[in-house]
């Protein structure tokens, strides 16, 4: 059962204050075309800006109240582009989830701080956007499931495909995807091929390195709180910012990195939000126990048939990105079902969905793309990540969320986290 939203301590006090404020606040109106009063502004903390916390410092409706990294050149940058001299700047996270004056909690750090940190900022009574994936392991997922469900606060994955701009190479956004899936004209079960061939490139390009020399740690990266719950590893340059994604502790390499745009889209239009694969199955080389490598194939199936096929070398230059028994859709939207376009237009659009997180927090309705699909469309790279780490294919049960008669990827679900970190 869901626990209903409770109002965080500034919706109150603007509620206490309604009448007042009434007198005293100035219509946006009269101040100009665009302003937005600040009385009117959400707070936000974005803790790690790196490249993309920086990148989402400017985000419209929102004002940034603190901001939090270990690296202190990291956070120098990103004071001098908000440049607000009452800026609060932090290098351990929790201080800034416990500020009163922040509304929204920005997680943009590696992946496997995503659950720890999302789940202690639902319980701190925050709303969350949270960088993709959503996180590093299936059972991290579920807990920032159950975090953000029972204190009632709002979640919002940012991967944003499955509602607007245009859909990687498809060349189209997902919405006459999802109209055409649900028309039926392509018939049931569907597969889907994510390959760069269909316009979506894997990025082998992140792998990690086996031969990594310890070095001195510089003087402005906290190693030891960049690691946090990962395992202990002698630092090296690879192993952090730009380049971690080539290390399981830390990421998936392309499959962690592109795997949630790609495939969240794909959940939403074939209707699989509330479900997951039963099956996982791999053509891979042996991975090395820390660094990522690449794969040539990983196609899951679901329990009506359907697949996803992720093709990593490409080798079908004319495999169509959607196959039905009654027809076929390339990239460009073109179809070898005549007229597609003159039979799409019988057909009801897709239901509309909340896409704008600023009205989702301010009216407490759930985003688009919530704590619940996005754990969803994590789970099947999670789901990947385990079966490359094993070699080997696996079965998986939706409902229960285990592997089915595999104790070796079970134990998986839940990695062991380096004390003190506990989610």
């Amino acid at each position: 059962m869901e626990v209903k939203p409770v109002p965080s301590r500034r919706t109150f006090l603007k509620q206490s204050l309604g009448t007042l404020a009434a007198f005293t606040i100035v219509p946006r109106h009269v101040l100009g075309k665009g302003y937005l009063a600040p009385s009117d502004q959400l707070t936000k903390g974005i803790i790690g800006v790196g490249g993309m916390g920086r990148g989402h410092i400017g985000y419209a409706g929102t004002r940034v109240a603190a901001i939090c990294d270990v690296d202190r050149t990291h956070l120098e940058l990103a004071k001098g582009l908000i440049k607000d001299p009452g800026l609060k700047t932090f290098s351990d996270y929790r201080e800034l989830i416990q500020l009163p004056e922040v509304d929204i909690v920005h997680i943009a750090t590696p992946p496997h701080w995503h659950g720890i940190m999302a789940a202690e900022a639902a319980r701190a009574g925050k709303d969350v956007w949270c960088e993709k994936p959503m996180t590093a392991t299936i059972g991290e997922g579920k807990r920032v499931v159950e975090a953000v469900q029972q204190h009632g606060r709002i979640f919002r994955l940012n991967t944003w495909f499955r509602f607007e701009d245009n859909f990687y190479g498809m060349g189209t956004p997902v919405k006459p995807i999802k109209k055409l899936v649900e028309s039926g004209l392509l018939g049931w079960p569907l597969k889907v091929t994510v390959s760069r061939h269909t316009g979506f490139d894997w990025k082998f390009y992140w792998v990690g390195k086996t031969d990594l020399d310890p070095m001195p740690v510089p003087p402005e990266l906290d190693y030891e709180m960049w690691l946090g719950p990962a395992p202990y590893k002698p630092y090296n340059p690879h192993r952090v910012h730009g380049t971690f994604r080539g290390y399981w502790d830390y990421d998936g390499g392309g499959l962690g990195d592109m795997g949630q745009h790609y495939l969240d889209p794909i959940q939403y239009f074939l209707g699989k939000d509330g479900t997951s694969p039963i099956s996982v199955e791999i053509d891979a080389p042996q991975q090395h126990p820390d660094a990522v490598g690449t794969w040539r194939r990983i196609e899951y199936t679901y329990a009506d048939g359907c697949k996803i096929i992720l093709d990593g070398e490409g080798k079908d230059v004319n495999s169509p990105y959607i196959e039905g028994p009654k027809g076929k859709l390339y990239p460009g939207f073109k179809s070898d079902i005549p007229d597609l376009q003159k039979k799409l237009a019988a057909f009801s659009d897709p239901l509309p969905q909340v896409t704008d997180f600023v009205e989702a927090v301010r009216e407490r309705k759930r985003f688009a793309l919530n704590e619940a699909n996005g754990f969803r469309s994590c789970t099947l790279v999670n789901m990947g990540k385990i079966a490359l780490q094993l070699g080997r294919s696996l079965k998986f049960d939706p409902a229960r969320l285990v592997f089915v008669d595999d104790e070796g990827a079970n134990r998986l679900i839940d990695q062991p986290l380096r004390a003190p970190w506990i989610i």
